[in-house]
């Protein structure tokens, strides 16, 4: 009996330096777990120093002979570049090395289209597929065929390579279209919270930060959460009940990550925005990883790009159970911090305390006494605030607590202004 076995696509990866602060090699680094997730191996890697990027082939003249000979004796099947290339830059690569050429981009929507599992992530893809494909149909002409690779053949922008433009933006539209329904079906659920009284905090970090492992340990929710990049897409939101008693909602959000493509956050910003919407942030950062403070800058990054301002910012430094003794950590652009292991759950009672105090902040505090007859208003007090003292005494009953600013008028005690 033969067994036939996949050949496992083997590529070079390429980076240019324009100057002495970039760092090439980290992000060649970040480029090879991106091949790896996607199904590549490395084979090896190229970085090129100069001024600017080459317009026509992205590097020199003498880098694309060196390419040459390393795809040969590393019996590499293409190369990927960790800039997003123009089409003309992709088409003179490809025709100068005769071999598939990929950017940081397409890889990205490769690993998106891969792990997309809810109809909004697929429609998410596909729009931003479609749109990466829209931008490069100049220039390929018949050749647009070599377009089909990202790694392996995944995703819904596979069905049709030869699409014309006009497929492609009538295709387009109706993505659209879809995703407003979406966006309207998200803002209705955003509307009912709202409505709810019940505060969200948003969970947001580099990928493979451990949001999705914090969300699991806190709630029990049972999400993916693997050691590999953009593990999960889709958005999902939890109940939380705080030590107090009051209850919260947590959301995970997707994964930020250095040059992530324009097309994503403009296609994922329905699922982003849950960030600016949110009461407070749970900036989860992976403190194992040595580029620990470039990666806190990316998410802050994302965050102004998505006009996420004035929110309270709780950073929390998790994977301590690895993390380097004695490294001094600290995040100036964070209002509070806490140091956990949500793998371990060291810590997060800590948290969940900090979590509280950033709640409390934004509520009024209430005390006095309540006759009998208006106990009711006890149990909004329970449900929507927090409760901190309940005394029942013979003119009523004595309370402290702390209630959102908009209940105050509805739970406030007969008598106070």
């Amino acid at each position: 009996m033969i067994e036939l076995k996949e050949k496992k696509e083997r590529v070079i990866l390429v980076g240019v330096s324009t100057s002495d602060q970039d760092d090439t090699l980290k992000s060649l680094e970040e480029l090879a777990e991106l091949a790896a997730t996607a199904g590549a191996e490395t084979a090896g890697m190229v970085v090129q120093n100069r001024e600017q990027m080459h317009p026509g082939t992205y590097v020199g003249k003498g880098k694309i002979e060196e390419i040459k000979d390393l795809l040969w004796e590393r019996d590499a099947t293409g190369i990927i570049c960790d800039d997003e290339l123009s089409p003309v830059q992709m088409k003179n690569l490809q025709e100068l090395l005769d071999t598939k050429v990929m950017d940081r981009t397409l890889v990205i929507l490769d690993i998106f289209a891969a792990r997309a599992s809810t109809s909004e992530g697929k429609i998410q893809v596909e729009l931003a597929q479609l749109k990466y494909r829209q931008s490069r149909l100049t220039g390929f002409g018949t050749a647009m065929s070599r377009l089909g690779g990202g790694i392996g053949t995944r995703g819904p922008g596979e069905k049709k390579l030869e699409m014309d433009r006009r497929l492609i933006r009538n295709r387009i539209a109706q993505l659209n279209r879809e995703l407003k329904d979406v966006r309207r079906h998200r803002e209705v659920t955003r509307e009912q919270r709202n409505r709810s009284h019940m505060p969200v905090a948003a969970i947001v970090g580099y990928t493979n930060a451990g949001k999705s492992t914090l969300l699991n340990t806190l709630t029990g929710a049972d999400i993916l959460a693997e050691d590999k990049l953009f593990a999960t897409l889709d958005p999902t939101t939890r109940e939380l009940k705080l030590p107090s008693g009051q209850s919260i909602l947590l959301t995970d959000t997707v994964g930020f990550i250095r040059k992530l493509p324009h097309h994503l956050i403009e296609a994922f910003k329905s699922t982003l925005e849950e960030a600016k919407y949110a009461d407070l942030i749970l900036h989860v950062v992976d403190t194992a990883n040595p580029q620990m403070d470039e990666q806190m800058y990316t998410v802050y990054e994302t965050l102004t790009n998505l006009e996420v301002k004035d929110k309270p910012i709780i950073t929390v430094f998790n994977k301590q159970d690895l993390a380097e003794e004695g490294l001094i950590i600290r995040d100036f652009h964070a209002d509070y911090t806490a140091k956990i292991s949500a793998k371990k759950g060291d810590g997060l009672s800590e948290l969940l305390q900090t979590i509280e105090a950033v709640l409390r902040e934004q509520k009024v505090f209430i005390e006095g006494v309540y006759p009998y007859q208006d106990a009711g208003k006890l149990q909004l007090i329970r449900k929507y605030g927090e409760l901190k003292e309940e005394e029942y005494r013979e003119d009523g009953i004595f309370v402290q607590a702390y209630v959102p600013a908009e209940f105050y008028e509805k739970v406030r005690p007969a008598g106070k202004a």
